[in-house]
């Protein structure tokens, strides 16, 4: 099974080598994909020569142009995208393989997500539920794209990024292939990291303007009843387990060693995202 992996670039280079570093240790046959649209701060001085990424330099419509460009480039199987701010889990690609060969029946599966801080440090993790629409369009989407893996067919089906978002393109995509019947999956395990830089779009206006422009497209009865969307979705949640963590340990790299992964024990995990 080949994997595609898609990472928008655009002057991020100290967390984009942290990016293909642990796309590069997965130990699975994959090619990534980095679509850089021609950065200014040394990127370019070491990108188009890394023999680990496929790099293409040229200019695009935005995040989700980028990614788009890079799915249609993308020959494998499997399909991902990773920002430069995210990466890998060691055998998270491993972990994807073996969950779509054993349900031959899903589309999108998703793993976990462990969000950290500019040092690496653990601050939350983020276990997965399939997402349903009433709660994307009235409250947020719960998948993290860093953790989301799709099947080549999605993109030939052309479910491709909507490019007149900025921010918010992943939920508005996500409901298009819910509304298409596409089947989702949950791979059950940590998988990928955000990390928090202070600089990500999620709390930006844009976002804000994008995510009302998607619950403005809710039914009417969603948003009469957005309270009751929402406790169904924390009970989905509490049946799930998502809330309840256990102590873990996780490999990654950081801006301190970008060339060989820390390990880091969280004693006390939460599911609590402090902003």
């Amino acid at each position: 099974m080949l994997f595609s992996i898609v990472t928008p670039s655009f002057g991020q280079s100290q967390w984009l080598r942290l990016c293909v570093a642990s796309v590069a240790d997965q130990g699975v046959e994959l090619e990534h994909i980095v679509q850089d649209a021609g950065s200014k701060d040394g990127t370019l001085d070491w990108l188009t020569t890394d023999a680990r990424v496929r790099a293409f330099v040229e200019t695009d419509d935005g995040m989700y142009d980028a990614i788009n460009r890079g799915l249609r480039r993308a020959t494998g199987d499997v399909l991902a995208y990773l920002n430069c701010d995210e990466q890998y889990l060691p055998g998270a690609l491993a972990a994807a393989a073996a969950y779509f060969d054993t349900h031959a029946d899903v589309d999108v599966a998703f793993g976990y997500t462990l969000i950290v801080d500019e040092a690496g440090e653990f601050l939350c993790q983020r276990k997965t539920l399939t997402p349903l629409p009433w709660h994307t369009q009235v409250a947020h989407l719960t998948t993290l794209t860093a953790a989301t893996f799709f099947r080549r067919r999605v993109v030939e089906a052309g479910h491709l990024f909507n490019t007149e978002y900025r921010c918010a393109g992943d939920a508005e995509w996500m409901l298009r292939l819910m509304r298409a019947g596409v089947k989702f999956g949950v791979i059950g395990c940590n998988t990928s990291v955000f990390t928090h830089t202070g600089g990500n779009l999620s709390r930006t206006q844009r976002m804000k303007e994008e995510t009302q422009r998607i619950a403005a497209g809710a039914p009417a009865l969603a948003r009469r009843l957005r309270w009751l969307v929402l406790l169904h979705h924390w009970l989905r949640r509490l049946a799930g387990g998502v809330y309840f963590q256990r102590p873990f340990d996780f490999r990654i790299y950081t801006l301190a060693s970008p060339d060989r992964r820390v390990e880091r024990h969280v004693a006390r995990p939460t599911f609590w995202w402090k902003w």
